[in-house]
């Protein structure tokens, strides 16, 4: 008897706590090790996580800024699509469907289960296939949620966000108080160039990006923000701010406690910090890490699902994934779609193998949209926009994420260009499904598939327009 759209649920509170959920999760604490273990040495390290929070707010300020000139929800994928037209935006679509977010979704679901394994089986490593099936536990809780309700989704999204900080100042307090005391063994001889491998910095900086990944979220809840010309910049400056100081702090305390060696050799930096540092709170800390992780799959779920949603209303993808379900007003049939690849990821990949493996695609996208910021000034000098960014903020940050781009094929041929393949296949598939016209017999047969299908999911077209 009402409208059937997505309403207008998330607040500043909400999308900060999007943000920080986002971005606080499995990175902080698995990519110390990726970070130091192709940066070199433990100076060079901190270097990398400074330089890549610094990097994030550039990119997050691009993205604050595109999120003012476009209104509508999508993120990556709308920005690039209004930007620099159908076919790059198609590639985006389709490399993060069928890589970016199921593997990066498999990391996040891998770091939950071994997390969340670890306090039962110390100090013995968890067993792998115990692993694999509570990670696909915890992904698919998380989908049923995201299928039920978005206020509870936000919800939790908030509740989630104060775990991931009270997990945090667990290991940075007890790690500043050891530093105080003098305990700084650990950082002599810290920027040893001899360790330093330079065609391995890109790596390190794509664990380093990883940890921050996130601060791009609200771009693709936009439609569903209250007051976004004044939310998003708000909420993305303070919510990055806060995660810089926190990380930066965090891995001083890991490298107080725990020598450089004992960082490498570790499968779950956090938990043998808490070994070393605070056995009282050997149970516990594990267990945040966990809903940490479960925090950040939520988010991006809650995320993704919207792009498949726009994609779908803009012609570039099936009519399906556009519909709401008539009583729960949640976007179903998108939400339900990374199911099956996301659980085929679980259960075949490795953590590091599938960071590299979508991290070449994400950040190749992401530097397309800030140089789409740059193009769409170009093309509309006249557009007022409520917030702007001096232009060497898009210029430096697309510059730096294509060079990274460019230099990880040297530092990880293999995982590279299984990626790049990805994105490649995209082409035909664009030129003989896109923008061709179907013909009528596979018109009706679509069309009576997606009506059996809408009918079994209880789902409809949305009816008005937010944005």
């Amino acid at each position: 008897e009402e409208a059937i759209f997505l309403r207008k649920k998330i607040t500043l509170l909400r999308a900060f706590s999007l943000l920080i959920g986002s971005m606080v999760g499995s990175g902080i604490f698995i990519s110390p090790k990726g970070v130091l273990k192709n940066s070199g040495s433990v100076g060079f390290s901190l270097v990398v996580w400074f330089a890549c929070g610094l990097l994030s707010m550039f990119g997050a300020l691009c993205y604050a800024e595109l999120g003012t000139r476009i209104t509508k929800s999508g993120g990556h994928y709308i920005y690039i699509l209004e930007t620099l037209g159908p076919l790059p935006s198609f590639l985006f679509l389709w490399a993060e469907f069928f890589a970016i977010r199921p593997a990066n979704s498999a990391v996040v679901s891998l770091a939950f289960g071994r997390y969340m394994l670890e306090p039962f089986f110390a100090p013995c490593a968890a067993p792998v296939p115990a692993v694999k099936l509570v990670s696909l536990l915890g992904y698919y809780m998380v989908l049923t949620l995201n299928s039920w309700s978005v206020t509870w989704s936000a919800r939790l999204q908030t509740a989630l966000s104060i775990v991931k900080l009270l997990a945090l100042a667990l290991i940075i307090v007890p790690g500043m108080m050891l530093l105080a005391q003098g305990h700084t063994e650990n950082f002599q001889d810290a920027f040893d160039r001899e360790l330093l491998v330079l065609d391995k910095l890109p790596l390190a900086f794509y664990a380093g990006m990883f940890a921050y990944s996130g601060w791009f979220q609200t771009s693709f809840v936009r439609e569903e923000l209250v007051r976004p010309e004044r939310n998003i910049p708000l909420a993305v400056i303070v919510s990055v701010i806060t995660v810089i100081v926190g990380y930066m702090l965090t891995n001083v305390s890991y490298y107080t406690v725990l020598g450089m060696q004992d960082i490498l050799a570790s499968p779950a930096v956090a938990v043998s910090f808490v070994q070393r540092a605070f056995k009282s709170l050997i149970s516990v800390v594990p267990v945040l890490v966990a809903l940490s992780c479960f925090g950040t799959m939520n988010g991006g779920i809650f995320t993704f699902s919207r792009t498949l949603f726009v994609a779908s209303r803009e012609g570039q993808w099936p009519p399906l994934f556009s519909m709401i379900h008539i009583r729960r007003h949640t976007p179903l049939p998108a939400v339900m779609l990374m199911f099956p690849l996301v659980t085929a990821m679980v259960c075949i990949g490795d953590i590091y193998h599938l960071m590299n493996f979508f991290s070449f695609s994400r950040w190749l996208f992401i530097g397309l949209a800030t140089l789409g910021l740059i193009v769409h000034r170009h093309r509309h000098p006249e557009l007022h926009s409520p917030f702007k960014v001096p232009l060497f903020v898009p210029v430096s940050f697309t510059i730096i994420c294509l060079f990274t781009v460019a230099m990880s094929f040297y530092s990880d041929p293999v995982n590279i260009s299984i990626g790049c393949t990805m994105v490649l296949s995209g082409f035909p598939v664009y030129y003989l499904i896109i923008r061709r016209q179907m013909s009528s017999r596979c018109r009706s047969l679509f069309y009576y598939l997606t009506r059996k299908l809408q009918l079994l999911l209880e789902v409809v077209p949305q009816e008005i327009k937010t944005y």
